[in-house]
């Protein structure tokens, strides 16, 4: 079973918000012992809102299979708790701004020198080298600066984000691939390396065939709201009483669209002979579609298309989403006994084969509730442990 692939694998995890915790989630998922380290105030996601009896749900959905450790890496014997957690661990993860690891002397020379299988992933907006790679970042900072606002939303709207992290997301999942490549490496050398994951280059990522269209013909695009640049139709088109999203680009399905709405002299009308036909006339095709479509509500549409095998769906609000069918028989969803919160319903993990999908192993951490058990199986002796928890405790 993928959820036990990684039983055994032990990571240390400093990361905190989205990005990184994201990467350390999906080795948690696959059967990897996570132990977060956390600074006394805590993961900044854990004040995020909303709440549920003070737990920010954002640290909530992110940090499940997880243990949290509090040791505050400025005095010496929680560094040197740190250090030992590290030279008994495989992997690695952090996002502290480059050069802040290297300052409490556990950069990734530094730890490999002790132990040399260590892989050591760093997370940062960035990148660990130029001119930028100091300069910080947050998911809307870098949908920014790489560009992706600038073609999302309505043309000649105000600029607009992805309303969900996916720059964060997507940089955890490239920093996962990245680790899991490196163990493979690992099991033919026998040695660690220290890999990274940037945000910027992880949102020019996503926009991979946009900047290849934009190195091939020089033209910079803008928003075109939900249509795609590509293809058409390709977008949502309006019914009586709401959207459906259709891909009709296809010829054959082109034609089986003009068909299922009565109109199937729109195939031989020479603007819409072909795809770059279409895509020079979008507005007369859409126009055209539109008139037809309006005059039926959605589900009207939805059973037209599909007996036409038509690609569509409906627009959903969360609401349908977690009652649609392919939601609920893909089981995408699990309840959770949170030691606070109390019951949780979160999304369950991605990740899994066919029929197979692993189910949480505990919820996410309260702040430091596995600091004694953790530095107990490290080693510690009993009044090292009592004076490190003595000394957070006092702090707060």
């Amino acid at each position: 079973m993928l959820a036990n692939t990684f039983s055994g694998l032990k990571v240390v995890d400093f990361t905190q918000v989205m990005a990184g915790p994201t990467c350390t989630l999906c080795l948690a998922d696959l059967g990897a012992e996570v132990v977060k380290v956390e600074t006394p105030a805590g993961d900044l996601a854990r004040a995020l809102s909303p709440w549920i009896r003070g737990e920010g749900v954002p640290f909530l959905a992110l940090n499940r299979n997880k243990r949290s450790v509090v040791l505050d890496l400025k005095q010496p014997e929680h560094l040197q708790a740190a250090q030992q957690l590290i030279a008994e661990s495989d992997v690695l993860v952090e996002s502290f701004r480059p050069g802040v690891m290297a300052r409490f002397g556990l950069d990734f020379a530094t730890v490999a020198a002790r132990n040399p299988r260590l892989i050591y992933c760093s997370v940062s907006a960035y990148g660990q080298l130029g001119s930028s790679s100091d300069l910080p970042g947050v998911d809307g900072v870098l949908q920014a600066v790489s560009g992706l606002m600038s073609v999302t939303g309505s043309q000649g709207g105000e600029p607009c984000k992805v309303q969900v992290p996916v720059v964060d997301l997507v940089t955890g999942y490239l920093a996962t691939i990245s680790v899991l490549a490196a163990l493979a490496d690992r099991q033919r050398t026998g040695l660690g390396q220290h890999v990274e994951a940037s945000m910027f280059a992880s949102a020019i990522a996503l926009q991979h065939t946009n900047f290849a269209t934009y190195f091939a013909d020089g033209k910079v695009p803008g928003p075109q709201g939900n249509a795609a640049p590509y293809s058409t139709p390709n977008e949502a088109l309006r019914c009586s009483d709401g959207w459906i999203m259709v891909a009709a680009y296809h010829p054959a399905r082109w034609e089986a669209l003009c068909t299922a709405i009565g109109a199937p002299e729109l195939t031989n009308d020479p603007r819409f002979h072909d795809n770059k036909s279409r895509l020079e006339h979008r507005e007369a095709l859409l126009g055209a579609l539109e008139w037809h479509m309006r005059a039926h509500p959605r589900e009207y549409w939805l059973d037209q298309f599909a007996a036409g095998d038509i690609i569509c769906g409906p627009i959903n609000d969360y609401a349908e989403v977690v009652q649609s069918a392919a939601f609920v028989e893909a089981g995408l969803a699990e309840s959770l006994q949170h030691p606070v919160a109390g019951a949780l319903t979160m999304p369950r993990s991605m990740i899994g084969a066919v029929g197979e999908r692993p189910h949480a192993r505990r919820a996410a951490p309260t702040l430091g509730q596995h600091t004694r058990e953790v530095l107990a199986e490290i080693g510690l002796p009993s009044d090292s442990i009592e004076a490190v928890v003595a000394s957070i405790l006092q702090r707060n």
